[in-house]
């Protein structure tokens, strides 16, 4: 394929296979440093250059988007969340924003169900047990955990990820409640044996397993405040491989601390300064698994995530909106 003028800046290396069919396609330069970028660096990098391929790591703000040289006219975030890129901002200097959607969609499923299972059958906490050589035997009352069947998964936000996960967890003979701002088809309920809950109140109260699944937005920021931490069972877990901003992590730490909450599964936390000692103290009593952001991370997942990235670079290069660009909401 014959590459045209335009340029693009990658932010961070990406799988062997997608930069090299990137530099088949494009004029393509990459991120020399394989780091994440401060703002004057990633400023400087995008001069005389059209399209800008972030990720997550990108801090993409108003104050950054605003000094961006005005030859970038598409920014092509190589991820689903895009709660790093300012869109308003991005709009008002005509740049258009793209994502991934739905090339995570399986792999984060995956991991939501990997903790669920994880967590009631104390799976970690057994494996240590090995590898510390304490293990005496087999005996009737040794690592007692809990089953699945019969439980009830409470999902918030059925969208892809959520829908995935709630076909995976229907297997394992859990009940299927969840919430979503529209109740889904009736198809879709019967198919899963899907129970809709007016309100998150409603579903927390009644579920075993809490599972979020939204995106990041100013209405669902600390969706899980100390208020709705409080409401769920005693015995319940939480389950968080999307946002760390979904929950009130100090609230969780301090009802995990008292015995209030059974145990967390978290792929995302609050890291800005460190992870929070005192999570970190959890997890080594085994009361919450941690795992480093690694919901998305299969090199399937990557890969289809980088040719997306290149049908929206090309579709937008050739003059046609890119498939899945980022719309501004209104009010």
């Amino acid at each position: 394929m014959v590459k045209n003028g335009a340029t693009i800046f990658v932010s961070r290396n990406l799988p062997k296979i997608i930069e090299t069919r990137m530099q088949d396609l494009f004029n393509v330069h990459f991120n020399p440093l394989n780091r994440s970028l401060s703002s004057e660096e990633l400023i400087s990098y995008c001069q005389n250059h059209d399209v800008l391929v972030s990720t997550i790591t990108d801090l993409l703000d108003k104050k950054t988007i605003e000094h961006l040289p005005n030859s970038i006219k598409l920014i092509a975030q190589f991820g689903n969340g895009v709660d790093n890129i300012d869109i308003e901002a991005a709009s008002k200097r005509s740049i258009i924003v793209t994502n991934t959607p739905s090339a995570m969609s399986d792999d984060t499923a995956d991991m939501a169900m990997a903790l669920i299972l994880s967590i009631p059958r104390r799976l970690v906490e057994g494996s240590q047990i090995l590898i510390q050589q304490e293990w005496e035997g087999w005996s009737p009352n040794w690592m007692l955990g809990s089953r699945l069947k019969g439980k009830i998964l409470g999902i918030i936000g059925l969208g892809r990820i959520g829908l995935a996960v709630a076909d995976r967890a229907k297997s394992f003979g859990l009940d299927i409640y969840y919430y979503s701002r529209n109740r889904r088809p009736s198809q879709i309920e019967e198919k899963l044996d899907a129970t809709w809950c007016e309100s998150i109140d409603e579903l927390i109260e009644r579920v075993d397993i809490v599972s979020l699944h939204v995106p990041l937005t100013s209405e669902s920021e600390k969706i899980m405040n100390r208020e709705r931490l409080k409401k769920m069972k005693p015995d319940a877990i939480l389950i968080n491989v999307s946002r760390p901003e979904l929950v009130d992590e100090a609230a969780l730490i301090e009802l995990l601390e008292n015995g209030h909450l059974s145990g967390a599964g978290l792929d995302v936390f609050e890291h800005q300064n460190g992870i929070n000692p005192r999570l970190v103290n959890l997890a080594k009593n085994n009361r919450v698994l941690l795992t480093p952001h690694m919901a998305s991370a299969t090199i399937e997942g990557r890969i289809e995530m980088g040719e997306t990235v290149m049908i929206n670079i090309k579709t937008f290069l050739d003059g046609h909106r890119p498939p899945n660009r980022i719309l501004l909401e209104v009010g």
